[in-house]
């Protein structure tokens, strides 16, 4: 990364956040971000949602609530969303355009060179995004203007060097989750624990309600009937689509749909198995507050959940979308009670030791503000 003059010492750098307003995992390390450079004090920092349909404005003035500055821009067509945030970046000065997530980090550049803000990041989300030949044609054109890529893996920086991204400034900083929550998961025994299932995800194309209710109803099949909770809002196209496929299955009674729920960690905390099913993903932050939270987990064998699953140790995998081998898993953690509390103490070290959010944010901080910051 070039470095640039150092500032004066009453000017802090500023970094602009720009990430979906449909509150995904890529809002959620941007939230999250934000929030680091709030407490570190390193920098000023500004939020900018890029506005969707289903964004809940209670959700955006309860980000504004705790103090963080939130801005948001249209989303209903591109050229709004670029010239808007171009707007706003002539406005605030950013001395770097942090864009999460794709197509955001498209827009977002676009708006950042348009602006003439200093240095651009771009952060990927996912291993799997649909890039037309058109839109990576785009990226790899931004990279070249860009400072760094950073891939939210390991997978995900392999996917990119894969579609020809610069290896010399493409990067793997892991996500992270807030452990505090977690505090009091040891102190949840787990035969005081609820032996059910808990998937704590929105409901999009990504990820893969189906297969789970499937696995559910193989379960029932053979003679386990655990209760399962569905915490997770999303897209009402597709959980409708769940609804839809829990009656044909005759599941309406043992599964519940929570939508979002305000206390995931309590939630996990009183449950034995977290389940992720999914089709594509970065680094799944559902998966890893199971793992802070002392559940059992399991999760589909997809880029990104393989790097934190290491089959048997902590965790199980499963085939992609396959309801018998998400059956065969969940079974052996609902009914081999040794053998999945001593994967869900390995998995709990695992979140412990190696996905903290302090972690995360002390090496965004480093990359973003290399070379910005006023001498001591």
């Amino acid at each position: 990364m070039a470095l640039l003059p150092a500032l004066p010492a009453d000017r802090r750098p500023r970094v602009l956040h720009f990430v979906t307003g449909g509150f995904s995992g890529a809002t959620q390390v941007a939230v999250d971000l934000v929030r680091a450079h709030a407490a570190s004090g390193r920098c000023d920092a500004l939020l900018a949602l890029r506005r969707k349909r289903h964004t809940p404005p209670e959700r955006v003035q309860a980000l504004r609530d705790e103090g963080l500055a939130v801005e948001l821009v249209p989303g209903w067509a591109h050229a709004a969303t670029v010239w808007q945030l171009a707007a706003l970046c002539r406005r605030w000065r950013p001395d770097v355009l942090v864009a999460h997530g794709f197509s955001e980090h498209l827009w977002g550049r676009y708006a950042g060179l348009i602006a003439g803000v200093p240095r651009l990041v771009h952060v990927e989300h996912n291993s799997r995004e649909r890039y037309s030949a058109w839109r990576l044609r785009q990226a790899l054109w931004l990279a070249e203007r860009t400072e760094a890529i950073v891939g939210v893996s390991e997978g995900v920086r392999q996917s990119l060097l894969a579609r020809g991204f610069p290896p010399e400034k493409t990067i793997a900083i892991p996500n992270g989750i807030h452990l505090a929550p977690y505090e009091r998961a040891d102190a949840m025994a787990w035969a005081d624990r609820v032996p059910g299932i808990v998937m704590a995800a929105r409901f999009a194309r990504q990820k893969d309600h189906a297969t789970l209710l499937r696995a559910v109803a193989l379960l029932r099949d053979r003679g386990l009937a655990p209760p399962v909770k569905l915490a997770g809002g999303g897209k009402a196209s597709a959980q409708r689509a769940a609804r839809k496929l829990c009656a044909e299955l005759g599941l309406d009674g043992q599964v519940e749909f929570l939508g979002h729920c305000g206390d995931v960690p309590g939630l996990l905390m009183r449950h034995r198995i977290c389940v992720l099913a999914t089709h594509f993903e970065g680094m799944p932050l559902s998966l890893i507050e199971g793992m802070a939270a002392g559940c059992a987990v399991a999760g589909s064998r997809v880029v990104g959940v393989q790097e934190v699953i290491a089959d048997g140790r902590n965790g199980l995998l499963a085939d992609h979308a396959d309801p018998v081998a998400l059956a065969d898993a969940l079974q052996r953690l609902l009914t081999q009670h040794e053998d999945a509390e001593r994967m869900a103490r390995a998995a709990r070290a695992d979140a412990l030791r190696l996905y903290g959010m302090a972690t995360m944010t002390a090496r965004y901080e480093d990359l973003l503000l290399r070379g910005l910051e006023a001498p001591q």
